[in-house]
């Protein structure tokens, strides 16, 4: 029998919190123990019950938006059901909780606004503890913040960009067992750039441009100074900030508190591990590949840099592991005399005699030019550009390899560099591809071809079952190599596991994360059967508890 859990809430505000309501699940006992009497109807209903009739709610739904907002609004009301419901469809309801419908539901959030869920916390306030403290959490295990300056390929939305932390907070919940009352996010709102947001007289967000300089710096230290003190053991994940910000931020505190970025090292990883999954397909190595990545912001940046540091853990020198990657950005191939390079760029700048000859009239080396002038195997989209990949430069690939390894990884789909039927299309079924939002399989020749989604959630749940199981100090490269290898063992035959699976993936990714720290000795080492006794006992499962009051 389950112990029964003791609250103190009573009546309406225990139907109004969604952590602990049930509905028309509570018991006959329960509703007199708690003043519930009459205030539901008398039917009591077993969770597979309420589960029937919230999926045909959800049926009824004709809309991507409309199946989000139904999520949303149950989620709002009645937790466990949320993640219960969308556990048992989950194939089927992960779209609308995260990508790709979450892009559509930034877009309309002042326009939808009616319930407030996580904190917003502006630079005008000065006591930042005191907001955190408002959330009403006394402990938290996992923060995930944004400022919406760059929200999927969307860029600047505002204060619409607190989905994201919503939406990543419930994946966390979903597939790493975070109980999600230990879970808060979190809206830092510096203002905003998009002026047609500022003029919208239904905007909810401050109307003054984005903070910037030594101001946004201090009132981000001001940030990490408050989540230190007042949640000193929470995994913290900054989402979505522009790259100009992005690095810095993460370079200054990654070893000051327990933090990561999940564009640069989530994204990083998860392209890492469909990297591997495909080349053990074909039986090559990366030294066998020349690797092509369409980007240079915060992502493309990311992906190169965890490739060179997989290799490099894995022997090779790190001037073989530049040597075969090739970075595009706006004004094209990354060479010596491309314009204001950024310093986290600098390692693969090409040398100019190698490139000159590849140059157009405007001195730009293109997408084009590179694929045409390198045995190209691997082609990597994080560039908003949508079509980039067309069929010239995946018929100049097939010159050098028969099965090409294409991703183009951005989102949503309207920014996608590729379409997967179209790539299936050019290269007659052999591509492997993988995408950052969902799209169906589709048909050459009678053979049923699949491409992969290339989510992060394949791996940050897996870091945050890790930090809320051992509490290690600081998020490593290392530990994105060892979950991004485990996630690959864990997908074989194919580039990715199903999402029906990734609870299961999550907890022996998360053993493997835990065995990096204790290599790195950030944490004393554990023998493996308390280990795996202590994650699965860590991970959050949305069934209803019994209720005594205190």
């Amino acid at each position: 029998m389950l112990e029964a859990k003791k609250i103190s809430l009573r009546g309406k505000n225990l139907l109004r919190n969604p952590l602990y309501n049930k509905g028309s699940a509570f018991t006959e006992e329960e509703r007199k123990a708690f003043g519930l009497t009459g205030l539901l109807p008398p039917g009591i209903s077993s969770m597979h019950d309420q589960l029937k009739r919230r999926y045909a709610n959800f049926q009824e739904k004709t809309t991507h938006i409309g199946k989000y907002r139904f999520l949303m609004d149950l989620q709002n009301r009645n937790e466990t059901l949320f993640y219960r419901l969308v556990l048992e469809h989950v194939n089927e309801m992960l779209p609308y909780v995260y990508t790709p419908t979450v892009g559509d539901a930034a877009l309309a959030f002042s326009n939808d606004f009616h319930t407030s869920r996580g904190l917003f916390i502006t630079p005008d306030i000065d006591d930042i503890e005191s907001i955190l403290r408002n959330s009403g959490r006394e402990d938290v295990d996992v923060i995930v913040v944004t400022d919406g300056s760059r929200i999927l390929g969307l860029g600047d939305v505002g204060v619409g960009g607190v989905v994201i932390p919503i939406g990543k907070l419930a994946l966390y919940t979903l597939f790493g067992g975070i109980d999600p009352a230990r879970t808060l996010p979190i809206f830092l709102d510096v203002g905003t750039d998009n002026k047609e947001l500022r003029r919208d007289p239904l905007y909810v967000g401050k109307r003054n441009g984005r903070l910037k300089g030594a101001e946004y710096y201090a009132f981000i230290s001001r940030f990490v100074k408050a989540v230190k003190h007042v949640f000193p053991q929470a995994l913290l994940q900054w989402e979505d900030f522009e790259k100009d910000h992005a690095y810095g931020i993460l370079e200054k505190y990654k070893s000051e508190i327990c933090s990561f970025n999940d564009d640069i090292q989530g994204t990083a990883a998860v392209t890492l591990a469909g990297l591997l999954s495909a080349l053990k397909i074909k039986g090559e190595t990366f030294l066998q590949q020349r690797i092509v990545i369409y980007g240079a912001g915060s992502a493309g940046v990311g992906i190169a840099n965890l490739i060179v540091d997989y290799l490099v853990y894995h022997n090779i020198s790190k001037e073989k592991a530049y040597h075969l990657i090739y970075l595009i950005g706006s004004n094209g191939l990354v060479h010596e005399d491309y314009p204001n390079i950024r310093e986290e760029v600098r390692p693969f700048v090409k040398k100019r005699e190698e490139v000159t000859s590849w140059k157009d009239k405007e001195g730009k080396v293109s997408l084009e030019s590179v694929v045409y002038h390198i045995p190209a195997t691997i082609l990597i989209g994080v560039s908003t550009d949508k079509g980039a990949f067309n069929k010239t430069i995946v018929k100049q690939m097939l010159k050098h390899t028969p099965r090409p390894v294409i991703f183009p990884l951005s989102n949503p789909n309207s920014k996608s560099e590729a379409d997967p039927k179209d790539l299936f299309k050019w290269t007659k079924g052999q591509a492997l591809v993988a995408t950052g939002s969902p799209y169906k399989p589709t048909e050459y020749k009678g053979q049923l071809c699949k491409s992969y989604q290339c989510n992060n959630v394949y791996i940050f749940p897996s870091i945050g079952l890790a930090a809320s199981t051992v509490h290690f100090k600081k998020v490593t490269q290392n530990m994105f190599i060892a979950a991004a290898e485990s996630l690959s063992e864990h997908s074989l035959p194919h580039l990715f596991p199903s999402f029906k699976q990734l609870r299961e993936v999550t907890m022996l990714m998360a053993y493997n994360v835990i065995k990096a720290a204790e290599k790195e000795h950030l944490i004393p080492e554990m023998p493996k059967d308390p280990l795996e006794y202590l994650l699965e006992a860590n991970m959050y499962k949305p069934n209803y508890k019994p209720y005594e009051p205190i």
